[in-house]
């Protein structure tokens, strides 16, 4: 391992170890001060992230993408700060820190023996989001991460996330579509970050005003399982609790080649994702590039786990 490595590895066990033990107030003063110090510096994060919200919010004066930058920061420090804190939280918290609408979509999909994919971008806590389903609903859930670097990082992220009743499967090697296919046609739930496509092969979408790339996995899940697919939205509010929809289900077009249907259903999934992101922009922690029109050849930017 790599001094780099090490050190990286490091920084977040201190935070996990440290910041879950502070009272929630200091935690979120510190949560301001560490994200307004990196929106001064303007390093190649924040400046993607403002790129990204001029997409977002066309017109925009630098002055306004200026606030929406270090309105971004706050919030994705506030997920920082909330993920290192979860394993910490009392089920009561984790209950009263998320408040839903739609979920009667989710619940009724389940109860009915249909396997559920919930798909969500870059939005809010994702986290928290799924320690809710875990803590209020009761029920487990599948989920995928990327590997990081070093190798122990993403032990700690798994291992984060399983203490949460998660099941994680690593991106790389392969088997984890067919494991999530196998969870859904037994009536499970899968829940998968889909705004950004880690595999250069994903679906082409219009995407504010511009051509992304989308993970086909969602779609191509509901295809073959028949499950429910249904887009989510997070969103912070200003108070301590965060605010999410579910959205009404994405269905499977009745003709067309799989390809096709799954090119209808990923640009639906960006619309709905779409007009989450345009109602809270600063809630979309998207540091890295998106837009086809803003890749490189070998991008080399790093991903949020």
């Amino acid at each position: 391992m790599s001094a780099q490595d090490r050190l990286t590895d490091a920084l977040y066990g201190i935070g996990w170890g440290t910041v879950k033990k502070l009272p929630e107030p200091v935690a979120v003063r510190l949560g301001n001060t560490i994200a307004d110090a990196a929106w001064k510096r303007r390093g190649k994060g924040v400046r993607r992230l403002e790129s990204n919200y001029a997409r977002v919010v066309p017109g925009a004066s630098p002055e306004r993408l200026a606030e929406l930058s270090r309105a971004g920061m706050r919030s994705y420090l506030r997920y920082w700060m909330e993920s290192f804190r979860l394993p910490a939280w009392s089920a009561e918290r984790i209950r009263n820190g998320f408040e839903v609408k739609g979920i009667h979509h989710l619940t009724d999909g389940l109860a009915a023996g249909r396997g559920v994919v919930l798909a969500l971008p870059h939005l809010g806590n994702w986290d928290l989001a799924g320690a809710w389903v875990t803590t209020q609903l009761k029920t487990p859930f599948t989920t995928v991460a990327e590997r990081l670097k070093p190798e122990t990082l993403y032990d700690r992220f798994v291992a984060y996330r399983e203490g949460l009743g998660m099941e994680v499967l690593p991106h790389s090697g392969g088997s984890a579509f067919g494991t999530l296919a196998r969870r859904l046609r037994d009536g499970g739930l899968v829940c998968l970050v889909a705004d950004r496509d880690l595999s250069a092969s994903g679906v082409e979408v219009e995407f504010f005003g511009d051509t992304a790339r989308m993970p086909a996995g969602p779609a191509l899940l509901a295809q073959q399982t028949g499950a429910l697919l249904l887009p989510v939205t997070l969103w912070y509010d200003g108070s301590p609790v965060m605010r999410g929809r579910v959205h009404p289900p994405i269905e499977v077009p009745e003709a067309g080649t799989k390809a096709e249907k799954t090119s209808v259903m990923t640009q639906a999934l960006a619309d709905a994702f779409a007009g989450g992101i345009a109602d809270h922009p600063e809630d979309w922690h998207m540091l890295q590039r998106l837009w086809l029109a803003d890749l490189e050849p070998r991008p080399s930017d790093g991903e949020r786990p």
